[in-house]
């Protein structure tokens, strides 16, 4: 069994359109709406493979009833926790060259027994060597301690948990030890106050990261694949491509086949790189299992001066680097 945690979920709007040059009515070509936040979109995937899972959300307002509702359509197993307020309603602009333009709603404010909630609800649903993802920004309110109380909770009850989140959350959860964590470059340079520039950049990174408490280190690179660091070696991963539809939600795509093929070592990153390209070459935010490509190249001894294709130099200015 794997539980998804979003704190955060939203109900994503994408639009495809020519161009979009500023300060001109731009026309939709094609426009469609699809539930996501991390941990539904890994959800999504995980179901698709017919992988036992339950996303856990909070809902509210009349995005929180459409996002109930079309995870019921799709047939995903959820728990939504009751809120106040409305969650988010996000905006993706895709170009033809799969450039993505995303406009991101802050969310609901969760009060103290709201934010409770939700952990606990995610907490009694999880068994002994289940594993938990949490995933995604946290909301506005009485959240700050949300992901602590998930990883502390889970390890009581003896499961695992992966956490994908940025900035003060992903640093502060790291002191409680967390079994996953998912950061991409950006992430990295952030945490660590240095560039990314190539392989050995990231590999000394999550070294890093795992000294500070992560357990193992699952670094989403973008087109230039997946570097992972835990109890059972350093691994490079990477899964080439033709072509890319759209990016977004890749990285959550990784996180689900990494957990589906076991959660560590060398094949569950293999599943993780296939499912990434995978979905790549699908629209949307969420991959459905289309198409899982073969073609997954892993080594167990990184080229530490691999160049980036996507390098992160301005680690000084969080969220400037390439994602």
């Amino acid at each position: 069994m794997i539980v998804t945690v979003s704190p955060n979920p939203s109900v994503d709007r994408t639009m495809r359109v020519e161009a979009l040059p500023r300060g001109e009515v731009v026309r939709s070509l094609r426009t469609y709406s699809e539930p996501s936040g991390k941990g539904v979109n890994v959800a999504v995937a995980l179901h698709s493979h017919e992988i036992d899972v339950l996303t856990v959300l909070p809902a509210g307002g009349f995005a929180g009833t459409q996002i109930t509702s079309m995870l019921a359509a799709m047939g995903v197993p959820y728990l939504a926790v009751p809120i106040a307020g409305e969650i988010r309603s996000n905006v993706s602009l895709v170009e033809p060259d799969a450039t993505v333009t995303k406009i991101n709603e802050l969310g609901p404010t969760l009060d103290r027994a709201e934010a409770a909630s939700l952990v606990a609800a995610a907490l009694s649903s999880i068994g002994e060597g289940d594993w938990m993802a949490a995933c995604g920004t946290l909301p506005t309110g009485e959240v700050e301690s949300i992901y602590a109380e998930l990883v502390v909770g889970a390890r009581v009850r003896n499961a695992r948990v992966a956490v994908d989140t940025s900035g003060e959350a992903l640093r502060k959860v790291l002191q409680y030890g967390p079994d996953l964590i998912k950061p991409n470059a950006s992430e990295l340079a952030e945490l660590t106050g240095r560039a990314m520039e190539n392989l050995g950049d990231v590999v000394d990174a999550a070294a890093e990261l795992r000294q500070r408490g992560a357990r193992a280190v699952l670094a989403s690179l973008g087109s230039d694949g997946a570097i992972l660091l835990d109890d059972s070696g350093c691994y490079y991963g990477r899964a080439p491509v033709d072509s890319v539809v759209s990016a977004v939600g890749a990285g959550d795509a990784l996180l689900a086949g990494f957990l589906a093929g076991g959660g560590s070592g060398s094949q569950a990153l293999r599943q993780g790189m296939a499912w990434a390209a995978a979905a790549v070459q699908h629209e949307g935010t969420l991959y459905r299992g289309q198409g899982v490509p073969t073609n997954v190249e892993i080594s167990n001894d990184p080229d530490r001066n691999r160049a980036l294709k996507e390098p992160c130099t301005d680690w000084y200015q969080p969220g400037e680097c390439p994602r």
